[in-house]
């Protein structure tokens, strides 16, 4: 035990020594905290709009000053001709025109949206959101109840995703590179080869990675509560306990990506490749899963960040019950076992 605890306390020593790992460590769960919480939204917020009418009518003042009263939209211009609002649209200066019929006051219809498709879902919640204002005579969304986020903020989305990609990579990534880190000085072969056994080693090399883990885990969820406003209303204990089973599951992956590597920049490109681009892409941390080609939902099924996203949403957003992620813990316990078992079988003792 006194070995096992020198180890621990040796590579704690070289963690703690190492300025750019602590930097990328706590630095990293800060910033993509602040761009995903504040800088990066997804959520309609003054989309500049240009009003085409050809006669101010009441019927039509109505109209606009419903969309100008809303906070979703800005009128920026009023002009006579939709050609005039293309002009608009192309030069940037607008983002979407609200076209009205000329003989819109005594029919109460003909309405049309020109919206700027350049970014297809996003003009596609402008042309959702200026259609249900237009027919709402309270300036808000029609008929529409907004469960678990009625404010509608991309935080409550992100905050869990940013979650699983940092446990991810911090767990993989940094524990599969501090591994190697040894084979490459040649430490490893010593270490080896003394009287301690080979799995206490590894085992001790994870442990500062494991508790780091929970601390950056930690800063999250206070950031999220406190600084960005993101509700935790499920259990903390079911949430702690299934990020401690994700942690693990992540530090097995480090440890297999460790036997197969044998550079430190060969194990960091492999935890890019096979972690970092399947988490941002596959996850459902930025598309939703169920809208992704049917091969590509077959290919996240293996993606572990996918289910321990979808839990943290339940849980922390919608505070479900341990019933309702059942299933995910099931499935991440699952792969940590299979992972698991396979980084010891591929773990070898002697170096070549």
């Amino acid at each position: 035990m006194r070995q096992f605890t020198s180890f621990v306390i040796k590579e704690t020593k070289h963690i703690l020594r190492d300025k750019r790992t602590m930097l990328l460590l706590f630095g990293m769960p800060l910033v993509l905290m602040l761009l995903f919480g504040f800088a990066i939204r997804t959520d309609v917020r003054n989309v500049r709009t240009v009003i085409v009418m050809a006669s101010a009518d009441h019927a039509t003042q109505t109209v606009v000053e419903r969309l100008s009263q809303s906070e979703y939209f800005t009128i920026v211009k009023t002009v006579t001709t939709p050609k005039e609002a293309e002009l608009f649209i192309r030069s940037q200066k607008a983002d979407m025109a609200v076209v009205f019929g000329q003989n819109f006051a005594s029919k109460k219809s003909g309405i049309q949206l020109v919206v700027d498709g350049a970014d297809p879902n996003m003009a596609q919640q402008w042309s959702n959101y200026a259609a249900q204002v237009i027919a709402n005579p309270q300036h808000s969304i029609v008929n529409v109840r907004m469960l678990y986020n009625p404010q509608m903020k991309s935080a409550y989305n992100f905050v869990p995703a940013i979650m699983g990609m940092l446990l991810m990579l911090v767990c993989a990534m940094m524990t599969s590179i501090s591994i190697v880190r040894e084979k490459e000085k040649g430490t490893m072969e010593v270490l080896l080869v003394s009287p301690s056994k080979p799995l206490m080693i590894i085992v001790a090399k994870v442990i500062p990675y494991l508790v780091l883990a929970f601390v950056i885990l930690f800063i999250i969820l206070l950031m999220s509560r406190f600084v960005l406003d993101v509700p935790l209303a499920g259990s903390l204990s079911w949430i702690f306990i299934i990020s401690t089973v994700y942690i693990l599951l992540a530090l097995s992956l480090g440890l297999l990506v460790s036997n197969i590597a044998k550079t430190q920049l060969v194990a960091l490109l492999i935890c890019a490749m096979v972690l970092l681009m399947p988490i941002v892409m596959l996850s459902g941390m930025l598309f939703p899963v169920e809208s992704m080609p049917k091969i590509l939902q077959w290919v996240s099924a293996i993606v572990p960040t996918r289910y321990y996203i979808s839990a943290m949403r339940k849980l922390m957003i919608m505070g479900v019950g341990i019933e309702q992620v059942f299933s995910e813990l099931i499935v991440l316990t699952a792969m940590f076992v299979a992972l698991l078992s396979l980084a010891l079988l591929t773990f070898k003792r002697r170096l070549e």
